[in-house]
């Protein structure tokens, strides 16, 4: 006791000793070292965009909708019946006279066989790789996570291999390779490299995404088939994403939610695009009936999720008074409201799936044309580059000088399964839309006037 006593006390008095100051000193001072550590964990778990590379095909594997019909008929593999439905489908796309294939599929027949399927992989990949990576100054064994899918075309080695090869990366290089998962495989790369990232700290993540269209031509005349022939075009993409705080300063984004939505549990959904062979035995993907509605409860079910971290309070309230009113009501005449998404975003990059899937999405979200326009420019100048055609709406939209240091962008992406899935960035540089891109080249000419012809 008088030890304790002499700890607290000087004398009989009751006088604190300058123990006590010392003790409090010591308390403060742990509990700043812990807000310190809470700041760094939270600020060191931030994923950054440092940049990206959107493929660029040379002109000459340019292929027109005269060009594809000719091919269509030269190549007497398909009935008259299944040349004019892909002639119409052509004219319907909204896909322009820019649009290019890999150079076998401009032989007369096409050659789908695997070097070519290799060799289109190695074009696109190894170009936007290049290109990423000397932009930055960032040599190869720098990269700690490689990420890449494709759906269909899955080779041995994989594609992460064929890069790992041809850039010289660490043996140690931390390697996945996504196949299988369709047009919204690239923001599920993007997640599998949040999450590496997340775990690996001072780390460089580098995801590809690309879908290879050699191999993916169908033979049959099966309607629901032949419409992927229509549809695909080349392109692919490089992003690179770190979670290394020093690289906030030059980074232009910073990745705020990312939400997948699989309904593979549900028959419809999950045959809504299937790969399958016809019955006389020509493989291909058909697109069911169903597609647009599937992909319209995939959205909603992603919205649901998503909405609560991303619309303001106030766009919450209404929505959820409108299902009290419509419950009260019991059904009723009275519609639920539809958010404002534009209070939660600036820019929208909805997957180019097709023509009627922008329509479809604009008319689901209340957006105007101005809000679809980098789908339909990316539709019209390249096609559906499958998973990398978000990409090369955002930039689309750097080269129009239109995202700003602060906006949100929503990229939306869609795909087998059937997923739905988000992405949300925020810009936090100040951008140079001059900086040469697969889009600054023309993007003078944009956007054009895309005729309608839907009653061709």
């Amino acid at each position: 006791m008088s030890s304790l006593r002499g700890y607290f006390f000087t004398d009989s008095l009751g006088l604190l000793d300058v123990s006590l100051p010392h003790a409090y000193f010591h308390l403060l001072a742990s509990f700043f070292l812990v807000l310190i550590v809470y700041f760094y964990y939270n600020t060191s778990k931030c994923i950054y965009l440092l940049d990206f590379s959107c493929y660029l095909p040379p002109d000459n594997l340019r292929i027109t909708t005269a060009n594809f019909i000719e091919h269509f008929e030269r190549c007497n593999v398909h009935e008259r019946e299944g040349i004019d439905f892909q002639t119409k489908a052509l004219l319907r796309s909204g896909i322009g006279s820019e649009a290019c294939v890999p150079q076998a599929l401009h032989q007369i027949p096409p050659d789908t066989s695997l070097n070519p399927s290799r060799e289109e992989t190695e074009t696109v990949l190894f170009t936007v790789v290049e290109d990423l990576l000397s932009k930055h100054k960032i040599t190869p064994k720098s990269i700690d996570i490689l990420v890449c899918n494709c759906s269909i075309f899955c080779p041995t080695p994989s594609i992460t291999a064929m890069i790992i090869n041809k850039f010289g990366f660490r043996t140690n290089v931390k390697s996945v390779n996504l196949s299988g998962m369709g047009c919204s495989s690239g923001l599920i790369a993007v997640s599998l490299a949040k999450d590496l990232l997340k775990v690996h700290g001072n780390s460089l993540a580098l995801v590809l995404s690309i879908e290879t269209v050699t191999p993916n031509g169908y033979c049959g005349n099966v309607k629901s088939m032949l419409l992927t022939n229509t549809l695909f075009r080349m392109g692919g993409v490089a992003i690179l994403l770190s979670n290394q705080k020093r690289d906030r300063q030059r980074a232009k984004y910073k990745l705020q939610y990312l939400q997948r939505t699989h309904m593979a549990s549900d028959d419809q959904s999950y045959r809504s695009v299937f790969q399958e062979n016809d019955e006389h035995g020509h493989l291909g993907v058909a697109l069911s009936k169903s597609l647009l509605h599937v992909a319209g409860n995939a959205l909603k079910t992603n919205i649901s999720e998503l909405g609560p971290s991303v619309l303001p309070y106030s766009e919450q309230l209404q929505y959820v008074w409108s299902i009290i009113h419509k419950k009260i009501s019991r059904g009723g005449r009275h519609q639920l409201y539809l958010p404002d998404f534009k209070k939660a975003f600036e820019h929208f990059c909805i997957h180019a799936g097709g023509r009627a899937v922008i329509d479809a999405i604009e008319e689901k979200l209340g957006l105007s044309k101005e809000d679809g326009e980098p789908s339909r420019m990316t539709l019209y100048r390249f096609g559906n580059t499958s998973s990398s055609s978000v990409w090369y709406e955002l930039c689309y939209l750097e080269a129009k000088g239109k995202v700003r240091k602060g906006d949100r962008i929503w990229q939306i992406a869609f795909g087998s399964g059937f997923k739905c899935n988000s992405a949300v960035w925020k810009c936090i540089s100040e951008l140079n839309p001059k900086v040469r891109s697969a889009w600054s080249d023309r993007i003078h000419m944009y956007p054009v006037e895309i005729p309608n012809i839907a009653d061709h």
